[in-house]
């Protein structure tokens, strides 16, 4: 006999949990299916992880710099198997923390894979689950009232370039690694590529960047990708862009070689192993959308402002939509769309006021437009820079290198964006990202006191420069 619930989520992703334990608050009925661990990529394979590794390599570093802190410190040795054991504890820890919260919640788990089917004798609509188990144990069938598809994404491979998990890797076999290797190439200088160069580097790795475009992390402001390059080829990194990999070219007789076309010529590259980080690709594949009229574009899930698919019964959050793949939007595109099922008349999200975050050394972080898509929206923009090498706390921090940026329209005051790198950018951009969601403007920012001495002073002075006003610089 088939199961029946207010909800259904297929994947028990950052998404898909946050999701369900919403729902459970309102009063539904809810089951999470999901074929491998809840947290999904996030938790086991992406956010946490990879910030645990980049935490041991900050600190490796910093012990290896300690002398210029007055601390004297005899050769700073690697143990990468503990670095490894230190990340899988976290894991641990945090994914028993959200099994408990599914207890708490009374939400119930099927742990397999489920597939949407179209109408059947379980139900005249299409939306009907139907649960496969790896073991070969019969299929749960089960009937909701409306489903939520938060299936996410996995990285993305190039033509011709496929990961063998060992030598040619993706994010995912990266972060299994048992020993690190003396030198990598990054195929991709984007967000994820950008982490791991800058992690791998502080962990003494050789590192190569190989990217297509003529600017490193595309998505951010000109002037911070500028600045980011800068500051992590004084790392030792090695930035090739405008570079097109020739897959065809991929040697593995002896760690890694590749070709790659520059100015229309071919250049090879070297190392011990490669990481490929070229995005992900959104996981739509053999859930049963075909049995739905839900419409897919692109390999992206359409959906309204509220994440209902054109079965109205259906929606999608998180990386089966595009968008913003990033695990704190996941989390509130599936807390809108389960108050929208309640008809809690939730509001829409406002995209450009979602900050975003890049845990490479230095920290990068965002909200808002960049200078360059102002100009394009039309507005009359004016700017405010302030570096941290005049904040007291950054020197005392030993970490002055960065700057905030703030971008304003001239005509209206109005907050347009704001972009940040340095130290400990990530856990100031809040500040920023609650003046945009409350239309506060530069002048705003500027007369809020920031107490010293605090890497925050950082944002005051920034929004007074937007005027000329700056104090200290």
């Amino acid at each position: 006999m088939a199961k029946e619930y207010d909800l259904v989520v297929l994947g028990g992703g950052t998404g898909g949990y946050v999701a369900a334990i919403r729902a459970a608050q309102i009063g539904m009925q809810v089951a999470i299916v999901e074929k491998g661990e809840l947290g999904g990529t996030c938790l086991h394979r992406g956010c946490i992880p990879s910030k645990a590794l980049l935490r041991s390599a900050e600190v490796f570093k910093q012990t290896k710099e300690a002398h210029t802190y007055g601390v004297e410190t005899t050769d700073a040795a690697l143990n990468f198997s503990k670095v490894q054991e230190r990340k899988s504890g976290i894991v641990n820890q945090l994914h028993k923390g959200v099994q408990g919260l599914m207890k708490k919640g009374k939400i119930d788990v099927f742990n397999g894979f489920g597939r949407i089917l179209g109408p059947s004798i379980f139900s005249p609509m299409p939306g009907t689950i139907s649960v496969e188990y790896e073991n070969g144990d019969e299929n749960t069938m089960i009937v909701p009232k409306n489903v939520l598809i938060a299936t996410g994404s996995k990285p993305r491979s190039l033509p011709g370039l496929q990961t063998d998990g060992t030598v040619v890797m993706t994010s995912d076999d990266a972060l299994q690694m048992e020993q690190l290797p003396k030198s990598i190439i990054i195929v991709g200088g984007g967000v994820i590529g950008i982490e791991w160069a800058s992690m791998l580097t502080d962990f003494d790795v050789n590192v190569t960047v190989v990217e297509y475009l003529d600017q490193i992390l595309p998505t951010e402001d000109q002037d911070i990708a500028k600045e980011a390059e800068k500051l992590l080829k004084k790392k030792g990194i090695t930035f090739v862009k405008g570079a097109k990999v020739l897959s065809d070219t991929l040697e593995k007789e002896s760690g890694v070689s590749i070709q790659a076309e520059i100015d229309g010529k071919a250049e090879t590259f070297t190392a011990d192993k490669m990481l490929v980080s070229v995005g992900r690709d959104a996981n739509t594949v053999n859930i049963g959308l075909e049995n739905t009229d839900i419409v897919v574009e692109k390999g992206h899930i359409q959906t309204n402002n509220f994440y209902q698919t054109k079965e109205s019964h259906i929606y999608a959050i998180g990386d089966v939509i595009g968008g913003m793949q990033l695990a704190h939007v996941a989390s509130h595109e599936g807390i809108t769309a389960v108050e929208h099922m309640a008809d809690t008349n939730p509001l829409p999200i406002e995209y450009d006021n979602v900050p975003t975050c890049i845990y490479s050394n230095p920290e990068v972080a965002s909200v808002g437009l960049t200078e360059r898509q102002a100009k394009e929206k039309g507005f009359t923009v004016k700017t405010g820079k302030f570096p941290f090498q005049a904040i007291g706390k950054a020197l005392v921090y030993g970490e002055s290198e960065g700057f905030v940026k703030i971008i304003t329209d001239e005509d209206s005051e109005d907050l347009l964006g704001v972009h940040m790198i340095g130290p400990h950018v990530t856990d100031m951009i809040s500040e920023a990202g609650l003046a945009k969601v409350l239309d506060a403007t530069a002048w705003e920012i500027a007369h809020s006191i920031h107490p010293h001495p605090t890497l925050s002073e950082v944002m005051g002075e920034a929004a007074l420069a937007v005027e000329g006003n700056q104090i200290h610089g």
